[in-house]
């Protein structure tokens, strides 16, 4: 049953199973409390770290033995709860908010998903040891920090045309795709010989030890792995291999699924790559509807009842014979299709809008629509026609815009937070030893 509740919160961004810090420090008990990490003005509680901490060990109740030790997870969940903090406080000052509407359709999106009425996802909720309002404080602050990272990005992250061109130039976009998962031992910038010479005795430890069968990739990256996916398994999902870094394709392309990779260097350090699995694009295909039309727009001084009267007396000429192209000229306030007679053009169902979407899909060619509303006025439409058609070259254009811009965003943002990483007066009062010293197994049998 935990196991299931966790699931619930695998849709959430940052954290995933984690809970916020506000939602944790909601949830302290302890009468005393001590302070582990001071971050900038504010102070992360004890009691939220081994709040955050028993939610990551209440999740691998089941397999305990894939956890680091607690010194050790310690350490992983508080670098991350201090991000979090980071990021939230950078939200609020630029006036980013999360609305309680927004809100509510956000739990109800999280039930859905999980099948469920948000009653029962309250029960569920309860009898996993979790307040409602708990979940809602961390889903708030998720939301939050999607959004500063949309805001982020938005303002910085361009793709044009000739960066599309030149991608596809040199890679196959629209090919096969892989699942991966990765270990990271990470390096600082300006790292010594002996920092390097130390990161490659681990990674190459840490394969050995996979390779040996004596742990699989998965509870080796939650117990080694530096990256923040560490918890997770180091699962980073499905990539096309556009989106992927140059220096690793080749090393992607010449692996079988459950193959892992020899180590390799990369900007933040060494990685060991998991294939999982893999799968092909097809050729894709889409339905496009060619219609015309005619709006009659709602306006203070053609409010509905005037506008649908109108959109009537339209339609009655059209019936009785009347030119749609003329009519659409002389009256039809579309002012993208009004010149063009009312001419939409070849357009996928949704294009127009999902009113017109709606209607299209219950006309046969050749059929004339009655008047219907949209939330901008009233329309009439005529379907001329249907065909399927190839977007397999649209999609690769759209699918290299996206693999462009997926990596500048995740370098732009992983750079963001470095930024203020560094910016931040960051004080960690926690005992015991430091992950890297605790995983770095020996390297031989």
């Amino acid at each position: 049953m935990k196991n299931a509740l966790h699931s619930l919160l695998a849709g959430l961004l940052v954290l995933g199973t984690l809970l916020s810090p506000a939602a944790a420090r909601a949830q302290a008990t302890t009468p005393i409390d001590t302070i582990v990490a001071v971050v900038d003005e504010d102070v992360i509680l004890r009691s939220e770290l081994d709040r955050a901490v028993n939610n990551i060990m209440q999740q691998y109740a089941s397999q305990p033995g894939q956890l680091p030790p607690r010194a050790v997870l310690e350490k992983q969940v508080l670098d991350r709860l201090v991000i979090m903090r980071l990021q939230l406080v950078r939200a609020a000052d630029t006036g980013i908010r999360v609305a309680d509407g927004e809100l509510a359709q956000a739990v109800q999106s999280v039930a859905s998903r999980n099948r469920m009425t948000e009653d029962q996802l309250r029960q569920r909720l309860a009898a996993d040891g979790l307040s409602y309002e708990e979940f809602r404080t961390s889903l708030r602050e998720e939301m939050l920090v999607e959004r500063l990272r949309q805001r982020y990005i938005q303002s910085r992250v361009q793709v044009s045309e000739t960066e599309i061109d030149q991608l596809l130039a040199v890679r196959a976009i629209g090919g096969p795709e892989v699942r991966l998962a990765n270990i990271v031992v990470a390096l600082p910038d300006g790292a010594t010989p002996d920092q390097v010479a130390t990161a490659q005795k681990k990674v190459q430890g840490v394969r050995d030890l996979i390779v040996r069968g004596e742990m699989d990739f998965r509870a080796a990256a939650i117990r080694y792995s530096d990256s923040q996916n560490a918890l997770e398994g180091g699962e980073i999902g499905w990539r096309a291999l556009d989106a992927i870094p140059p220096n690793f394709v080749g090393i992607i392309q010449a692996m079988k699924p459950g193959d892992i990779s020899e180590p390799v260097r990369g900007p933040s350090g060494y990685q060991i790559i998991q294939l999982i699995e893999t799968r092909e694009a097809g050729q894709q295909t889409v339905t496009e509807y060619q219609a015309q039309g005619i709006m009659v727009r709602v306006t203070p001084t053609l409010p509905v009842e005037a506008a649908r009267q109108k959109a009537e007396d339209l339609h009655r000429r059209l019936v009785a014979g009347e030119d749609f192209g003329t009519i659409a000229r002389e009256n039809s306030d579309d002012t993208l299709t009004r010149a063009e007679g009312g001419d939409m053009g070849w357009f996928a169902i949704n294009a127009w809008g999902s009113a017109i979407g709606n209607q299209i899909q219950t006309l046969s060619d050749g059929q004339l629509s009655a008047p219907f509303q949209s939330e901008v006025g009233f329309h009439i439409i005529q379907r001329l026609g249907t065909r399927e058609q190839d977007v397999t070259e649209q999609n690769r254009r759209n699918q290299a815009r996206e693999v462009i811009a997926q990596r500048k965003s995740e370098e732009e943002f992983e750079r963001f937070l470095r930024q203020i990483r560094s910016e931040a007066y960051v004080e960690s009062r926690l005992d015991g030893p430091e992950a890297p010293a605790e995983a770095a197994p020996a390297t031989t049998p």
